[in-house]
Formats: structure tokens, sequence, C-alpha cells
């Protein structure tokens, strides 16, 4: 998987996992994570799944239809690749925070859904339930952060609803962000999502 790793200067060891949107790469979000925490460690993933040439981190059949199969395997795949880089830089696994948009997102959410103690925190932008019909590990030692559009034309409500009523079910502390508009990020979205981790975690 291409990526990039950068050291922090924080004294809290944290290391922002970054995980873009489709068709994005591993520089997308270092402006955000720069906003969010500038002194987090970072490790930013390119997705290795191409469609028509742009990089996502799992298939899907068609718009908000996920390869179920593929999204499990990329799940495993992420999960070890980060446990890996946490052995090869030294940072602590069990201090990583996702930083994901739209597809990034939702491979973050994945995440969750899989495992334990794969995130500490999470910042889930324009994210969708990944899998229906899990029964989700106990996430009490995570914090998340969903930012939402209420015009969202490829995520429903109900979907981002569902998807905080499941994370709070398996016990992880959601906070939720809805603006006015669709599927873009917003600039208040990252101010509120940065509001919320210097009060989770610094």
């Amino acid at each position: 998987m291409k990526y990039l790793f950068r050291e922090g200067k924080g004294s809290n060891g944290l290391t922002f996992l970054l995980l873009h949107g489709t068709g994005g790469n591993e520089e997308d979000l270092l402006p955000i994570a720069a906003l969010i925490d500038s002194e987090a460690n970072i490790l930013s993933v390119r997705g290795n799944v191409l469609e028509n040439g742009m990089p996502r981190f799992f298939k899907r059949v068609a718009e908000g239809v996920f390869d179920e199969e593929d999204l499990i395997f990329r799940t495993k795949e992420l999960y070890s690749f980060v446990k890996e880089k946490a052995d090869e830089y030294g940072f602590d696994e069990q201090k990583v925070v996702a930083i994901g948009y739209s597809n990034g997102a939702n491979i973050a959410a994945s995440l969750l859904f899989h495992y334990e103690n794969a995130l500490k925190g999470a910042i889930l932008y324009h994210a969708m339930v990944p899998l229906k019909g899990l029964t989700l590990p106990d996430l009490s030692n995570s914090s998340i952060f969903i930012g939402a559009g209420k015009q969202d034309p490829l995520i429903p409500a109900a979907e981002t609803e569902e998807l905080i009523t499941l994370l709070q079910g398996s016990h992880a502390n959601v906070t939720s962000f809805w603006q006015e508009g669709g599927h873009q990020l917003t600039r208040d979205e990252v101010e509120e999502s940065k509001r919320w981790f210097i009060q989770t975690f610094k």
C-alpha cells in the first residue's frame, strides 16, 4: 500500500490514520490533519483499489452498494498494515485516530465494526454503515465524531442515524454534527471536528 508517515512532536503519542475519498490520495487530508492537531504522528494511506483509474479502499458494485467480500478483505488488510507500520515506526497502535472522508470514512467505520481496539478514535466525514447484520465489538474505548450533510445526495440522513445508533449500541462515545450542505466536506465540519478533538484528546 502506498503511504506516507510523518513523525509528530506531540506528547500524547497520537497517530492520525488518514483515509481519503474516492479519487484522492495520501496528500488530500494532510491540511485537515494539520488543522486538527499539527503535532500528531501521521500515517496517510492511498487506497489500493482502482475504479476507473480512481483510488479507493475497497470495491463497490454500484453507487452506495459495497462489494462486501472485498470490504472485509480490505479492512483486514488495512488493520494488519497499521499494526505493521506501528512496529516499523514505533508508534503506539492503541493510540490511532482515523480521519476519513467518504470512502475513507467507510473503511474506517469498517475497522470499528470488525476490531475492538483498532482505533482509539475516529473522525468520520460523510460515512455510511459499512456492513449490515454484524455484531459489533465493544467500542467503549473509542470516541467517534461523525460529520454529515442534511442534503447529502449519496447518504440519506437515516443511514447516518443508523450508523450512529449502531456505534452507540456498542458503547462508543459518539458525537454528530450536521451541516446543511451535501456530500462535500465543509470548513464548519472540520472546525467542529477540531473542537471535538481538543475536548476529547487534549
